[in-house]
């Protein structure tokens, strides 16, 4: 038997090269014969297609899908390379009945159109191209917007069904759509509700909507009042959403004053049923308000603003879940619940932990809920004056410029007749700080008051810090404020505030008085710079000064700084406000049986600080007048 011989198997195998040429022959006879038809149908079209037939037929469909009846005045243009498409200019589209109002116009619509469909009498359009639309639409009271009258696209809203959690269609609606581009339109929104119209201008789009029952994806890119926006929007069932039902969509609106975005389950008509993830950036919310011709007071300082959440409707309202919040760069996370009910006020409570705050703009936030019937608002206030605030706060550190708090608690409560912001517990320069700032009643611009008490906080080391100048007390002690104002708080200076002021401390020291050194220079000179000769400060035991509040200036009461030997009392006015001093005062003996020994010497402090000049009682100079005001 020979080795040679090879398996029958092997035998039954056509080589590649004998059957490869037969395949690419019957492929290329294919080709060539659908190409042949395709060319043979374009050539044809022109002749075999009705171009008022196409025309007819893209008029109906429009009137079809609106509900509304559309002319078309130009002369309509057809050409069949390298798709069939139909473009007809001057549409305008009015209303069937009444006084047949204009709705809209389109300088220029184009559509592919199925040839065979056209040979056979029945044209079917997709792909439209619109070019400068304007078109006016209607967001009624109830929120929904008036897309069409008994339309085609009317129906398949109304009759558009929920089946898990995807939009249901019967057959005989779910028309072809496939691209709609709009270039360059105009889109006015009739607001029933606010009276308002809103205008878009050089509206770009491009929306993806293969069929009715099919998802849909659209970008828009507008400008309005002088800004550029971008909206992106998609749902998988945007019947339901166009019908005002709940269903699931992204949507995002970009822009340079603001950016916000939400993902999950939401309508348009109203805020039940929402459920999903939510984000809102403004960079600068005092140009946000300009631009859209509101003003509030003491804005300037709040600037940055932005929110990430969880957000799912509950009971008449709104549960916001692993809140992110952002005030000028400081960052807080927490929940937060909103509340409304008919005919009652809307409330906003809930727990925020920050890192760090900037207590200016907490009390921005806090002004601006005040303020908000301000600055030629709409009469009630505007929504912030009809919601009620209940937020607890927390920060790990807090700054009050020049000051800095750590491990702060506070509280800001907002009703129809309060309004209160409580720190309720704070560190503070090695003790405690607590607040109350209160707003009267009424519109909360009949004035409002603060208090605020410090104990057993290091005064020293704070002035040392702020590098302040002057004989200021260096010890740990306590200081209690309580001032009002007639004023709106957010009106209030310096000036329109009256109280009380008291400064209570144990041991420390008093740079800048040396009791022995006035004594000498007192017994020499009629009048004298208090630094010339004060080189040394005044140890004390006991520091207790308190003083009324006034137009504009302090009233000292009975200020007593009791040293081991010797013992300072001060009294008179100091009018902060141009910096003035009018003080009388007197050096006597901490212990009367050394009066001897250190005998009274009454004085008169005047000038301005933090250069105050003395005189002694017994210098013919007399007392010297506060500087006048710089």
């Amino acid at each position: 038997m020979s080795m040679s011989r090879q398996p029958r198997w092997r035998k039954k195998i056509r080589p590649v090269s004998r059957w490869l040429p037969a395949f690419a022959r019957l492929a290329t006879i294919v080709l060539l014969v659908a190409l042949s038809v395709f060319v043979a149908l374009r050539v044809a079209g022109p002749y075999l297609v009705s171009t008022n037939l196409v025309r007819s037929g893209i008029e109906d469909a429009v009137s079809k899908w609106t509900g509304y009846r559309a002319e078309i005045s130009g002369r309509p243009v057809v050409e069949f390379w390298p798709t069939p498409r139909i473009t007809l200019n001057q549409m305008s589209i009015r209303k069937t009945t009444g006084d047949h109002k204009l709705l809209g116009t389109i300088e220029s619509l184009s559509a592919e159109f199925n040839l065979i469909d056209a040979f056979r009498g029945r044209a079917k359009f997709h792909e439209f191209h619109l070019l400068r639309p304007s078109l006016k639409l209607t967001r009624e009271a109830s929120g929904m917007i008036d897309w069409t009258n008994e339309g085609l696209l009317a129906k398949a809203i109304d009759s558009a069904r929920e089946d898990g959690g995807r939009q249901t269609l019967d057959r005989g609606l779910d028309a072809e759509i496939g691209t709609i581009t709009v270039e360059d339109g105009t889109l006015d929104i009739a607001d029933v509700a606010s009276g308002k119209t809103y205008r878009f201008e050089g509206v770009t789009a491009d929306v993806d909507w293969r069929k009715l029952s099919s998802p849909i994806s659209a970008v828009l890119i507008a400008r309005t009042s002088g800004q550029d926006l971008k909206i992106d929007f998609s749902s998988r069932s945007p019947l339901l959403i166009f019908a005002g039902k709940s269903a699931q969509l992204s949507t995002a609106l970009t822009s340079k004053l603001l950016t916000a975005r939400f993902d999950g389950l939401a309508n348009i008509s109203n805020l039940v049923g929402v459920s999903g993830n939510m984000a809102l950036n403004v960079p600068d919310l005092p140009a946000l308000l300009d631009w859209s011709g509101r003003s509030l007071p003491g804005i300037a300082t709040l600037r940055a603003f932005s929110v990430e959440t969880d957000v799912i409707s509950a009971a008449n309202g709104f549960r916001f879940n692993s809140v992110n919040l952002g005030i000028n760069g400081a960052n807080a996370t927490g929940v937060m619940d909103f509340s409304y009910v008919a005919n009652e006020r809307a409330k906003l409570g809930g727990t925020l932990a920050f890192d760090q705050i900037n207590f200016k703009s907490l009390f921005d936030a806090f002004v601006l809920r005040l303020a908000a019937g301000e600055a030629g608002g709409p009469p009630d206030g505007g929504p912030l004056q009809r919601l009620d605030l209940d937020l607890r706060l927390s920060a790990k550190q807090a700054q009050i410029v020049p000051f800095n708090l750590t491990d702060m608690g506070a509280s800001i409560i907002v009703s129809s007749n309060e309004a209160k912001l409580d720190i309720g517990d704070s560190q503070f320069e090695g003790g405690s700080l607590t607040a109350h700032l209160e707003a009267t009643r009424g519109d909360f611009d009949g004035g409002g008051k603060l208090q605020m008490s410090i104990r057993g906080a290091d005064f020293g080391g704070l002035i040392e810090r702020l590098q302040l100048s002057g004989p200021l007390p260096r010890a740990s002690g306590s200081l209690d404020v309580t001032v009002r104002t007639a004023l709106p708080l957010w009106k209030a200076g310096a000036g329109d505030l009256t109280g009380t002021i008291a400064f209570r401390a144990g041991s420390g020291s008093l740079p800048g008085f040396d009791t022995q050194a006035v004594r000498a220079e007192a017994a020499r000179s009629d009048f004298f710079p208090l630094a010339a000769v004060s080189h040394r400060a005044l140890a004390f035991n006991g520091f207790d000064i308190s003083a009324d509040i006034e137009n504009g200036a302090a009233v000292l009461r009975d200020a007593r700084i009791e040293g081991p030997q010797e013992t300072l009392t001060l009294s008179g006015v100091i009018p902060y406000q141009s910096s003035g001093l009018a003080l009388s005062g007197s050096i006597e003996a901490t212990d009367p049986a050394k009066a001897a020994e250190f005998p009274p010497l009454p004085f008169f402090i005047g000038g301005s600080w933090p250069d105050p000049l003395l005189s002694a009682a017994h210098a013919p100079a007399g007392p010297l007048q506060p500087a006048p005001p710089q």
